[in-house]
This record gives structure tokens, C-alpha cells and sequence, in this order.
């Protein structure tokens, strides 16, 4: 665990503060967050993650409660209670699963109770997915045509299909981890609009679809009025229940009664810190504009590209449209690549010459990313940094592809490799892997601008954000600027902005976002380097076509 305190002078006016409470894949992280988005204190935690075998990955409710308390405890610790309006918790999209008791329940074959959240990224529904899909059922429209294996309702499935008497039939709810979180902090059940409508097939104007349910072979969750998977629904930002219970505010170390935020995806909570804010004086291209010509971009462990608008946009291969599941009153797409921190770090850490690079960057005291980074600017002689990949090319999914195919089949792709195996052909493999991300990054954003979107600028927040050659990368290959947020932390005051408006201190998301949400670093394109990248997406777009054909062969043998 780590905490980092950035405390006011006690001679300034009390402040109020609010709590936004993060938990990622691999970590839980919180902060307290002054009105104007500034964050005083922050601390992070790991957590678990199991892979009993390959495409399963679990989590432990109470394992991630538990770093919930921590890191909250650090940041408050010191603070004068009644300061404190609000909390807002965001999570990854996790499915957790608990019984009538509400006591954590096993999604494994191994019986094992405390492993009872089959995370976002787990892919053990795959033949579950391509039935639902069969369907073509109305919902589906939703969700760009195509419901991804990292959707709940084939998790479900799964579950029912394969756990039934263990899981399946003990279950009492199946939460959104978001939404878990604010009944761990409330004990009311109500859930986040935007978890049900980007997730489970919920929509704003209709509800839940019987049809859909009875049709996938999930009657039985219709049948109890959809107790188990939830029939109150909140807008993200409005106060559950009555606040914390006595019981979580001595966990948390935050007082008893305070409000408590309708929840939000942890992508989305990225895009509520950063999409919103003030860019007079910084001379981009969305000033003056509205908020529907800007794409906020979540960058960890995954990615997601959030556009939103004003009338619905249904973009083929692009999650939403989706009512209010972020900026109330505003239509949301959602873009996404499955891995791409995970990725680089799987490039960079499975390569031969990984234990000189540690070496060397420890040696340095660098991290390896930052000692990669100056390595390539070593070896590019009076070239572009980007330029060194002119036949080195990467197609980036790994883990398949959410956006803009959709398809769970794809593989990764390297062409042009050479016998050597020293610090440059790293540093080479890693620039080249950064830079299919960047296209992939591209080929969304394009798809989502032929369908109606109207988009000029990037808004990055996450991880990989702080990478300045990602970041570049970025701007250069799509052609547009990128914002940075003044707090790199934006998830966190994304989650914060939540507990603001649950304590009632803004009038509305939008306001709160304005206000606590800053522009830090604007970094412009290379338009001189135009021509280079379109040829380098030229060749991306050949790599995908290709492999489909080397498919296609394989497969008439």
C-alpha cells in the first residue's frame, strides 16, 4: 500500500471534501477530492486475481471491500470528519455473486466461496455469447449488434449452465461490482443505471425485456421480478438509500449517514473526470464547441473510448447507444480494446532481453517505460522516433477484438521480425505495440465518425496516459490533439464528482464536472508525419484482412 497527502494549510477556508473510492483489475485506490477537483490525498492497494485455468479470472468480494476500507482510512486519516459531503465508488464491470444471506457464493468448479466474482475480463462464456447473439434480439441493437463475452447475461448463463446446483439456484443477487459496492456501503440494493444499461441489456425507456430474458433460457430471473439482478435503478450521481450504514462507516473510517453516489463503471468515471472540462484559452478545436465533438479515453489495463451525443448514434461494433449511462441527458458509444496495458506489458516482459532492461532501468532509477522511452530516442539517428517501425508492424488483439469487429477470434500479429534478440529489438517491439493500440485507436474513432459522431479531440486518463510516448503516439496516428487532465488521478475524481452530487452540493453532473474537472497538458499532432501513419494504417487494416484469409484457408482444409 502506498499514500500520498497533499493537505491545505489549516489558515484556508474549511473546505468540503469528497471521497471517490476506484477499484481497478489488479488494485483499489481512493482519494479525497476537494469542490474544485484538486485531489488532497490519495492511496492504492492490490488485490487478488485467480486464473484457475485459461480465460478465467477471479476476484474476491471481500478481499476488495477489505482494500476499500484501507486505502479509505488513509486518505481520511487526520481530516475533520464533517468536511466529508460524500462518497462514489467506480468499479471495473465485474460480476459478483452472493447468496440469499448476501454471503459470498463460488463461481468456480472448485467450490472455492470467497471466489465469487468472475471478473470483466474473464472470456468463459464464449459458446454462451454466440447463442445470445443468434438471438438477434432487439436489445442486442444496444450494443452495436454484437453482445460481448464480457457482458453479464452470458456470464449468467454460463453460471446457470454450468453451476446450477452450486451457484446458480443458491444465488440471491448477481451484482454489477459497482453496484455491490454501493450496497456494501448502503445496504440498499438499487442499482446504477449505467451498470444495467451498458452491461446487462437494461434499457432507459423500456426496462428490462422479458423477451430477451425467456429467450436466452434465463426465465427464472423474470419470474421473481428481477429481485436477483435488480428492479430499483438510479441515475449515477443520486444518493442511495440513506446514506452509509453505521457498520460501513466505521469500515471506511468516513462518518455515519453521509451520502453515497449511484455508481459508475470505472471507464465511465474516467470519462465524467475528464470529458467535462473548461479548455477556454487552450486553443483546441472543441472550444466553443459541444461536449459531443470530444472522445474521452480510459487507457489501463484496457482502454475505452467514450463519445457521447445528443440523439442516439448506433455504431456498428461500438457498445450504446446507451441513455444517461454517463453525462445525464446525453446518449453514450463505447468503444474498446481488451487489452492494451496488459498487452504492452506481455510484449515487454516476455522478451528475451526483459532482464537486461530491468537491469539497466533499475540502474538508472527509471521505471522500464520511462528507460524504453529514452533508449528510443538513442536509437532513431535524425529520424522521428515513429518512423523506426517502417517494417515492423503489430495487429493488436491479443485478446480479440471488441471494437470495432467484435470478434473473439482474432489473434495478435508481429510481421517483420528479425534473429535479433538484444535491448533495440525490445525497445523496437514495444514502440510498434504502442502504435497498433494507436491505430486500433484510430479504426474506432473512424467507424464511430461514419456512423454520425463529430469528433476533434482526445481526452486521456489512465495509466498508460502517463506514458508520453503513448500519449504521443496517439495524437500523431489519429490526427487530433490530446487533453490531459491537470490530475492524472481523473478515474478518481470522476468517482469523486459522483459523491459531490449525491451530497447535494452541485446542482447537477454538469456542474460539478466544469468545476472539477481540469485541463492539465495539451499535446498537439505531427502533422508533418501524416503521411507516414497512414501508410502504417494502411498496412494494420492488410494485417486483419490477411489474417481472416489465412483463417478462411485453415479452415477449407
Amino acid at each position: 500500500m502506498w499514500v500520498v497527502l497533499k493537505m491545505h494549510s489549516k489558515k484556508q477556508t474549511p473546505e468540503k471534501y469528497y471521497v471517490g473510492i476506484d477499484v481497478g483489475s489488479a488494485s483499489v485506490r481512493a482519494a479525497l477530492v476537494d469542490g474544485f477537483g484538486t485531489v488532497m490525498a490519495h492511496a492504492e492497494q492490490p488485490i487478488q486475481i485467480w486464473e484457475p485455468q485459461p480465460d478465467h479470472y477471479e476476484q474476491s468480494s471481500a478481499d476488495i471491500w477489505a482494500a476499500c476500507c484501507s486505502v479509505t482510512k488513509k486518505v481520511v486519516s487526520g481530516v475533520d470528519a464533517s468536511r466529508i459531503r460524500g462518497v462514489g465508488f467506480d468499479a471495473t464491470c465485474s460480476l459478483v455473486v452472493v447468496d440469499k444471506q448476501f454471503q459470498p457464493l463460488a463461481v468456480n468448479c472448485e467450490g472455492q466461496n470467497y471466489r465469487n466474482v468472475i471478473m470483466w475480463m474473464d472470456h468463459r462464456a464464449v459458446s454462451q455469447v454466440e447463442r445470445i447473439n443468434a438471438t438477434q434480439h432487439r436489445v442486442l441493437s444496444y450494443v452495436g449488434g454484437v453482445m460481448s463475452v464480457e457482458m453479464q447475461p452470458p456470464k449468467l448463463l454460463w453460471i446457470k449452465e454450468n453451476l446450477r446446483e452450486s451457484c446458480w439456484e443458491k444465488a440471491g443477487h448477481f451484482f454489477d461490482l459497482p453496484d455491490f459496492l454501493s450496497w456494501k456501503a448502503t445496504g440498499a440494493t438499487a442499482r446504477s443505471l449505467c451498470t444495467v444499461v451498458c452491461k446487462w441489456s437494461y434499457t432507459s425507456d423500456k426496462g428490462w425485456d422479458d423477451s430477451f430474458w425467456k429467450m436466452i433460457g434465463l426465465e427464472d430471473l423474470v419470474e421473481d421480478k428481477y429481485e436477483k439482478i435488480g428492479n430499483h435503478v438510479l441515475s449515477p450521481g443520486e444518493s442511495v438509500g440513506k446514506g452509509l450504514t453505521p457498520e460501513a462507516a466505521k469500515d471506511l473510517g468516513l462518518p455515519e449517514g453521509i451520502a453515497v453516489a449511484a455508481s459508475l463503471i470505472d471507464a465511465h468515471a474516467g470519462g465524467l473526470g475528464v470529458i467535462g472540462a473548461d479548455v477556454k484559452g487552450h486553443n483546441l478545436p472543441c472550444e466553443n464547441q459541444p461536449i459531443t465533438s470530444r472522445v474521452a479515453m480510459i487507457c489501463g489495463t484496457s482502454s475505452c473510448h467514450m463519445g457521447v451525443s445528443e440523439t442516439p448514434i448506433f455504431v456498428p461494433g461500438v457498445w450504446g447507444p446507451y441513455f444517461s449511462a454517463m453525462v445525464p441527458g446525453l446518449w453514450l458509444n463505447e468503444g474498446g480494446q481488451s487489452a492494451t496495458g496488459k498487452l504492452i506489458d506481455h510484449v515487454v516482459r516476455g522478451h528475451v532481453a526483459f532482464p537486461e532492461l530491468q537491469a539497466k532501468a533499475a540502474a538508472s532509477a527509471h521505471s522500464i517505460y520511462t528507460y524504453l522511452n529514452s533508449h528510443l530516442d538513442l536509437i532513431k539517428k535524425s529520424s522521428p522516433v515513429g518512423f523506426l517501425t517502417v517494417d515492423l508492424h503489430v495487429w493488436p488483439d491479443f485478446h480479440g477484438n471488441r471494437s470495432p469487429l467484435t470478434d473473439l477470434t482474432l489473434k495478435g500479429m508481429v510481421v517483420g521480425l528479425t534473429l535479433s534478440q538484444g535491448l533495440d529489438e525490445l525497445a523496437l517491439i514495444y514502440l510498434a505495440t504502442i502504435q497498433a493500440i494507436a491505430l486500433g485507436t484510430r479504426h474506432i474513432l473512424e467507424t464511430m465518425q461514419a456512423a454520425g459522431h463529430h469528433i476533434n479531440t482526445l481526452f486521456l486518463c489512465g495509466g498508460l496516459s502517463k506514458n508520453p510516448l503513448f500519449v504521443q503516439m496517439h495524437a500523431d496516428i489519429t490526427g487530433k490533439p490530446v487533453v490531459l487532465s491537470k490530475e492524472v488521478e481523473s478515474v478518481l475524481v470522476g468517482a469523486a464528482i459522483l459523491g459531490a452530487c449525491a451530497s447535494g452540493d452541485f446542482a447537477s453532473i454538469q456542474e460539478a464536472m466544469a468545476k472539477m474537472g481540469k485541463v492539465g497538458r495539451v499535446v498537439q499532432p505531427n502533422h508533418e508525419h501524416k503521411r507516414f501513419y497512414d501508410k502504417k494504417y494502411e498496412v494494420f487494416l492488410k494485417l486483419v484482412e490477411h489474417q481472416r484469409e489465412y483463417c478462411s484457408i485453415m479452415n477449407s482444409f
